[in-house]
């Protein structure tokens, strides 16, 4: 499968912005996909994933501000981004995984695919 994220920008403080990772090829429903961040100064973080029944994670820092949700319809997950803080500037990239949930989904690894990331630039 290949990955495209898009829908990143710059918004000030306190505004919201709309992510989407648009998967090509078929069984797009069967895999999980998650959303990290990254910085040229912070390590990637992970942020948010939606496993293929629609369960949600997130991480703390956006916890109550983003929601991540799946139209597999459209093979695509969005991540609504609200509350916007400056530290929340960073690439946005999307993972998927089509194996079985197994593992530590806040971490790179369990991820198959990754797609190209989108910036998200928050002013103060």
């Amino acid at each position: 499968v290949q990955l495209q994220a898009s829908g990143g920008g710059l918004v000030q403080a306190g505004g919201s912005l709309t992510l989407s990772c648009e998967a090509s090829g078929r069984a797009f429903s069967t895999y999980a996909v998650g959303w990290f961040r990254q910085t040229p100064t912070k390590e990637r973080e992970f942020v948010a994933v939606i496993s293929r029944s629609g369960y949600t994670y997130y991480s703390n820092a956006v916890k109550d501000r983003f929601t991540i949700s799946r139209d597999n319809a459209k093979n695509t997950v969005s991540l609504q981004l609200n509350s916007l803080k400056p530290e929340d500037t960073a690439v946005y990239v999307c993972a998927a995984r089509n194996r079985a949930w197994s593992g530590h989904w806040y971490t790179a690894e369990f991820y198959d695919y990754w797609g190209q990331g989108t910036q998200v630039t928050v002013s103060s």
